[in-house]
Order: C-alpha cells, then sequence, then structure tokens
C-alpha cells in the first residue's frame, strides 16, 4: 500500500444516504460508492418520510436526494432538512436537466444538484466537495449563473416561486387538491388556498389544469 492509500484508509469515510423511491437506482449508487475508498452508503430511504427519519438520527455526512420522492418529495424534504439540520449536506439529483431545477434548488439551500445521468467523476466530486463545506456547482450551472440567468429577466416564470410556493406548485401539477395539499404538509386549507392563488398569479394562470400543462411543457414533472 502506497502512501497515499494508507492516508485515504486511516481516514473516516463519509458515510452517505441515498434517498430514492427506486430500489435498482437505489442499488446501482451502493454498488459505485462501495468501491470508493473514502465514502461508503450507510442508510438507505425509499420516501421523503424515511429520509427525515434519517436525518433526525444522525446517519449521515452527505445526503443524496431525488426531487421526486413519494408523499413528501425532494422539495418538501430539502426544506424541512434546512430548518432543522440546516448544516447537513444536501446533494440533489434528478432526472430533470439543470436548467429545469438546478438554480432553483441552490436558492433553496441545496449543496450541490447533478442530473442523474451525470459522469461518475462528477458524483465523486460533487460528495466530496459538499462533505467540506463548499456548494458543487457542475459546468452546465456554471453556464447558466455565468449567463446571468435569474438576472435580467429572461428566466422561466416558476424559479421565482417561493420554497412553500414551489411545493404547492409541483402538488397541484401532479393533480394534488388543495384539501390533500393542505394535509401533507399541515398546513389550514386557507393557507393553501392562498400559496395557491399566489402560484397561479406569478406564473400567469387560471387552473389547476393550466399549472399541470406549464409544468409539462416546462418538462418540471414527467
Amino acid at each position: 500500500m502506497n502512501p497515499a492509500q494508507r492516508s485515504i484508509s486511516s481516514r473516516r469515510r463519509l458515510k452517505v444516504v441515498i434517498c430514492d423511491d427506486h430500489p435498482i437506482v437505489r442499488a446501482g449508487f451502493r454498488q459505485f460508492l462501495a468501491g470508493q475508498p473514502d465514502m461508503e452508503s450507510v442508510e438507505e430511504a425509499g420516501s421523503g418520510r424515511e429520509a427525515l427519519d434519517l436525518v433526525r438520527n444522525d446517519a449521515c455526512d452527505v445526503m443524496l436526494l431525488d426531487i421526486s420522492m413519494p408523499g413528501q418529495n425532494g422539495v418538501d424534504v430539502l426544506r424541512a432538512i434546512r430548518l432543522r439540520k440546516p448544516e447537513l449536506p444536501v446533494l440533489m439529483l434528478s432526472s430533470f436537466p439543470e436548467q429545469h431545477y438546478a438554480l432553483q434548488m441552490l436558492k433553496l439551500g441545496a449543496s450541490g444538484y447533478l442530473p442523474k445521468d451525470c459522469e461518475p467523476a462528477d458524483l465523486l466530486r460533487a460528495i466530496r466537495s459538499v462533505a467540506q463545506g463548499r456548494r458543487f456547482v457542475s459546468e452546465a450551472v456554471g453556464d447558466l449563473l455565468a449567463n446571468g440567468l435569474g438576472a435580467h429577466g429572461d428566466e422561466p416564470p416558476h424559479t421565482q416561486l417561493s420554497d412553500r410556493e414551489l411545493q404547492v406548485f409541483l402538488r397541484l401539477a401532479k393533480g394534488e387538491s388543495v384539501t390533500a395539499i393542505a394535509n401533507v404538509l399541515n398546513l389550514s386549507f386557507k393557507t393553501i388556498s392562498t400559496y395557491r392563488s399566489r402560484v397561479l398569479e406569478k406564473l400567469n394562470l387560471r387552473s389547476n389544469s393550466d399549472v399541470t400543462y406549464y409544468a409539462m411543457k416546462n418538462g418540471l414533472i414527467q
């Protein structure tokens, strides 16, 4: 074993939690991380509730969190983590390209954002970077920032939604009623109705059907 290998093996391995609702995806990440000398997959979560349970149990150094999760989605989980444990590095993963969600996730407190079809080397760099307290900005996200997206009024309207408005928007887009959203988010019917009104106003839409169409047109839901 050379000195560099001895140095790596002597350090504590990074504890990485994988949060994704697809078992085969979690298995792929787990197998990949198992081959790294400085990190390991210690826990997995298949839902937003399970992800938050792992946070309460101090189970990890870095969380890999999918945006599309059943029950409490990735946006819900990220918001809860930032309220309860703001120092935990959360690396958002998604099947959507960077231009759809990356900047908004960074605004909401994510430590980084990567599409699931990213290069393995990028994932490793991202995990190591956020574990050291830095934000990870991929080349694609860097290009978005360099081009001034969000500074000249050329960004899509949904990027101006607050974190709570984004939560409500994504649930409306998937056909959930105001009552159902209120129950999931533990808020009153009146409060969710107010958020719905703000979403419609900011996106210049009139109905829940318009919200769904907007989300599909902009590649925000599958």
